[in-house]
């Protein structure tokens, strides 16, 4: 790492996925944050629940799970070990982590690990805290009015303002994100639009979901929300590998660019989205503490768990963006 004065989407794509970069670290992001995966078990049962009624509409028969920035293979070993009591008759899973680091030792020999997502999966491509992580440029808008991108220090997070924002940037911006004044920040979303709608397309049927930290163009957070993390405390954000630099997700544009694939988007909150997959937070009866003591307190456990996935102010305000890939079918009409 050097003095060098970069844009951040090049220095936190460098401190985060280079040699040496955070999340090449052996601990993986578990050893720094927690995200839903990590809180409870329940998340994974709710994306089992979730790739299963995926498989039904699909017709049935062998599908793919595809979990984007799969961590340290978390999410994928939680739902092969709950699909067997949602799905009895048992369903043929192909499972793929992708990320890239080393696949960690003693990982389940099912899933297959890999650097880049495969193409023409059928089934769920499931995107937990990815987004939030795809690096993108910073722009704060100067005394004069005008947009500009942001250069940071790598050595010590410093910043100084650049280049005016052109191009595809400053469209983007105009669309999605228009500033609020001099003072202003705004994290360009372009790169995340375009990731998403290249994870969206290597899909040939099923369904693309995407979890994360989200606001929306009627209501964006006026100086952005570019932020460090490290040990399980937010810091400032330097690019110099040594924390996780994250900013909020733009997701209606992430869903219009999802679109132009002809995928149908829709985007809830985790509380909507877990509530339809059968987590609900709700406590269990009192009656049956005298019934099932045991019993009870499993579900007087899971109800806890369930509630701090869905609690308003923390992990149930993350939205889920959904878009649906209808398979192709061939025209049978000789033209």
């Amino acid at each position: 790492m050097t003095d060098e004065w970069r844009g951040w989407q090049e220095a936190a794509e460098t401190a985060l996925y280079g040699d040496g970069g955070f999340y090449r670290s052996p601990e993986g992001p578990a050893g720094h944050f927690r995200t839903s995966v990590h809180a409870s078990g329940l998340f994974a049962t709710a994306v089992a629940r979730l790739l299963v009624r995926t498989a039904q509409e699909l017709g049935g028969g062998a599908v793919d799970l595809v979990d984007l920035g799969a961590g340290r293979g978390e999410l994928l070993t939680g739902v092969l070990a709950a699909l067997p009591d949602i799905a009895p008759a048992g369903l043929p899973v192909r499972a793929y982590a992708v990320e890239i680091a080393a696949r960690p030792p003693g990982l389940d020999p099912r899933i297959t690990w890999c650097a880049e997502p495969p193409q023409g999966v059928r089934g769920l491509l499931f995107a937990n805290e990815w987004l939030d992580n795809v690096p993108v440029p910073v722009a704060e808008t100067d005394e004069d009015g005008v947009d500009r991108y942001v250069l940071v220090r790598t050595a010590d997070g410093a910043e100084r303002l650049g280049a005016p924002v052109t191009g595809a940037d400053a469209e983007w911006l105009r669309r999605w994100w228009p500033s609020a004044g001099p003072g202003s920040r705004a994290e360009i979303g372009r790169p995340r639009d375009e990731a998403w709608g290249r994870a969206v397309a290597t899909l040939s049927a099923g369904l693309a979901a995407a979890v994360d930290y989200a606001h929306v163009r009627e209501a964006r957070p006026p100086y952005g929300t570019l932020a460090g993390f490290r040990a399980g405390r937010e810091v400032r954000p330097v690019p110099d590998g040594s924390c996780d630099l994250t900013s909020h997700v733009a997701l209606d544009a992430c869903a219009a660019a999802g679109a132009e694939g002809g995928a149908a988007p829709e985007v809830v909150d985790q509380r909507t989205a877990l509530r339809v997959l059968g987590i609900g937070g709700e406590r269990p009866p009192l009656a049956l503490a005298s019934t099932d003591p045991a019993g009870y307190v499993r579900a007087l456990a899971a109800a806890g768990e369930a509630a701090e996935l869905t609690a308003r102010g923390g992990l149930g305000d993350f939205r889920w963006l959904m878009q649906r890939v209808a398979p192709i079918v061939p025209d049978s009409s000789g033209d």
